[in-house]
C-alpha cells in the first residue's frame, strides 16, 4: 500500500472514532449540565439555647454531579464546644449522597457549662470529591432559669355552711426552664379533707412543663359538722428544690334548720265542713343561724281555704321557736272523714320544710239535731198511720 493509501485509510479511521466519541461527550455535558450541584441545609439555621443545654441541627444532603462520598466538618466552631455528627444511630464522619435521593445527618452540639449568655456563629462544611457546601449556624445561648414554681388564684376565701364543698380553682405556673414533676400537699384542720383534681381526676402529682401551667381544682370539705369559723388550708407545690405555697380561706357559716309541728308534737286536728277552724303551729329553728322572712304556704283539698296569722314570720333565731295560727276552712260539701294537709315553712335562701296534717272532717250538730228530729216526723206519722188505718 502507498503512502497515499495509508494516510487516506488512517484519515477515515479518525474520522469515525470522533463521529463516535461526540454524542457520547454530548450526553456526559447534558448530563452535569441538567445535575443538581451539591448543597446542604437545614430548616432552623438559627436556634436558642439554655446554658448548660445540648442543641441538635437536622441537616439535609442532596445534589450532585454524581454518587459521591461527602465528607463532613465544622468552621470557627467556638472553643470548648463539642460537635458530632450523626447518622443511622450512629457518629460519622461522612456521607454517601446520591443525586437520585436525599441523605439526613444530625449535627448535635453540647454546650461547656462556664459558656457565658451570647450569639455564636459557625458554619457547616460538606466538602465531595469534586464539590464542595456549606451552610452558616446561629446559635443564640441564654441564661437558663433556675426551677420556679408559682400558684395564681383569683378567690382564695370561699363561704359556705358545714356540709359546702369548699371549691378553689388555682393556677400552678412553673417559670424555669425544665420540666418538674410536682407534688401537691395540704395543711387543713383535723376535720377536714383536701383533695386535689386535674381534668376532674383526683391526683397527687402533676407534671408541669418548662415555662408552662396547670389548670388545678382543690376541694376541701368537712367530714363531720364543725363550729361556726374561719379555716385556714395551707397548699404546697413542690418539685426539686422549687416550691410554691397557697393560703385557703374556708368560711364556715351558720345553717337554719327548721321544723314544722304542733305545740304537743301532734299532727292532726278536727274541723267541720264550711267552719272555720284554728290550728295552732310552731317554728322551731335547730340551726345555728336564723331564718329570716319566713313565707307560710299550704296544699289542701279542693274546695278548702288556708290562712296563716302571721303570712310571714320576719325571723327565727338559732335555737328559739315561734308560734303562728293556721286556719283552715273544709269546704261545706265535704263529707265526714280523715283529709291531708301540707303546710310549708321556707326561710330567705333557704330550703323548704313542710309537715302534713291529718284532719278529720265532722259534719254540723245542728245538722244531726235536724236530722233526729225529721227521723222522729216520720215515726210519728207512720204511727199514726197504722192506728188509723188499723181500725178498718
Amino acid at each position: 500500500m502507498s503512502w497515499r493509501n495509508r494516510v487516506l485509510a488512517l484519515s477515515v479511521i479518525v474520522l469515525l472514532l470522533f463521529s463516535l466519541s461526540t454524542p457520547v461527550l454530548a450526553q456526559e455535558g447534558d448530563q452535569q449540565q441538567n445535575s443538581e450541584p451539591l448543597t446542604i441545609f437545614t430548616q432552623y439555621p438559627a436556634q436558642e439555647a439554655a446554658v448548660g443545654e445540648s442543641v441538635t441541627f437536622n441537616l439535609t444532603l442532596r445534589g450532585g454531579a454524581s454518587p459521591q462520598v461527602v465528607r463532613l466538618d465544622l468552621q470557627n466552631l467556638p472553643e470548648g464546644w463539642t460537635a458530632t455528627f450523626r447518622g443511622g444511630g450512629k457518629v460519622v464522619r461522612a456521607a454517601y449522597v446520591n443525586p437520585e435521593s436525599t441523605t439526613s445527618v444530625d449535627l448535635r452540639i453540647e454546650l461547656p457549662k462556664d459558656v457565658k449568655a451570647d450569639t455564636y456563629r459557625f458554619t457547616v462544611i460538606a466538602k465531595g470529591e469534586r464539590e464542595r457546601a456549606e451552610i452558616p449556624i446561629e446559635l443564640i445561648v441564654k441564661e437558663k432559669l433556675p426551677p420556679s414554681l408559682e400558684f395564681e388564684i383569683e378567690l382564695p376565701t370561699l363561704r359556705g355552711t358545714t356540709d359546702t364543698t369548699f371549691r378553689y380553682s388555682a393556677t400552678l405556673r412553673n417559670r424555669g426552664d425544665e420540666d418538674l414533676s410536682v407534688n401537691l400537699l395540704a395543711e387543713a384542720p383535723p376535720d377536714f379533707q383536701v383533695l386535689f383534681k386535674l381534668t376532674g381526676q383526683e391526683v397527687t402529682s402533676i407534671p408541669v412543663p418548662a415555662n408552662g401551667s396547670k389548670r388545678l381544682d382543690i376541694e376541701a370539705k368537712a367530714f363531720v359538722p364543725v363550729p361556726v369559723g374561719t379555716y385556714p388550708i395551707k397548699v404546697t407545690a413542690q418539685g426539686g428544690e422549687a416550691q410554691a405555697e397557697l393560703a385557703l380561706i374556708a368560711e364556715v357559716v351558720g345553717k337554719s334548720e327548721l321544723s314544722l309541728t304542733t305545740p304537743d308534737g301532734r299532727l292532726s286536728g278536727e274541723a267541720y265542713a264550711g267552719e272555720e277552724t284554728s290550728l295552732k303551729l310552731v317554728l322551731r329553728n335547730n340551726g345555728t343561724a336564723p331564718a329570716r322572712n319566713v313565707e307560710l304556704s299550704a296544699s289542701q283539698p279542693a274546695g278548702w281555704s288556708v290562712e296563716f296569722d302571721p303570712k310571714e314570720v320576719a325571723e327565727v333565731p338559732a335555737g328559739q321557736q315561734v308560734e303562728v295560727t293556721a286556719k283552715l276552712r273544709p269546704s261545706e260539701k265535704a263529707i265526714a272523714g280523715d283529709y291531708m294537709v301540707t303546710l310549708r315553712a321556707r326561710p330567705e335562701g333557704g330550703a323548704s320544710q313542710s309537715a302534713e296534717f291529718r284532719i278529720t272532717v265532722r259534719t254540723s250538730t245542728l245538722w244531726g239535731i235536724v236530722g233526729v228530729g225529721l227521723i222522729a216526723v216520720a215515726v210519728l206519722v207512720v204511727g199514726l198511720a197504722v192506728m188509723r188505718f188499723g181500725r178498718r
